[in-house]
């Protein structure tokens, strides 16, 4: 069990890597010279929320290496290798998506904007940079769609 628990720690460390990215600040190759719609808004009101990113991975991983630690514990007889297989995918799977889940998790903003028009609007998106109440913004459509602070609103 300790050598399951090993693997699934360094399993952690490429599970961060894993982490999708929120930041309205990054963009996808396939975004480049994309034409968007966009619209203003203002800010009517923004919190902080927790944004979950498990995709599985940590669940499978945990429970194939789980299964492969589990097979050896089971002595020299192939019943005792099956029943420790399956108790080694069963914690290994519990405990990959457990890892997982904390490697990945992620704070994020959310925001309720109200368009020119009166159109009301909400999104979440990473916490650089964060917009206050009443403050004008770009509501850019896309995928993701992000806010981004209007330029107009300093002349």
């Amino acid at each position: 069990m300790i050598k399951l628990f090993a693997i699934l720690g360094l399993g952690v460390a490429l599970l961060g890597g894993c982490a999708s990215n929120i930041s309205p600040q990054t963009y996808s190759v396939g975004s480049v010279g994309q034409v968007n719609r966009t619209v203003s808004a203002t800010v009517i009101s923004a919190r902080q929320v927790n944004v979950a990113g498990t995709t599985g991975v940590g669940g499978s991983a945990g429970t194939a290496a789980g299964a492969v630690i589990g097979s050896g514990a089971g002595g020299n007889n192939s019943r005792g290798n099956i029943v420790g297989a399956i108790a080694g995918a069963v914690a290994g799977g519990l405990a990959g998506s457990a890892i997982e889940s904390n490697a990945t998790k992620q704070t994020g903003m959310e925001y309720v904007v109200e368009t020119e028009n009166g159109n009301l609007m909400t999104i979440v998106q990473g916490t650089d940079p964060i917009f206050m109440t009443s403050q004008k913004v770009l509501v850019l459509y896309g995928s993701p769609s992000r806010l981004i602070a209007d330029p107009r609103a300093n002349r």
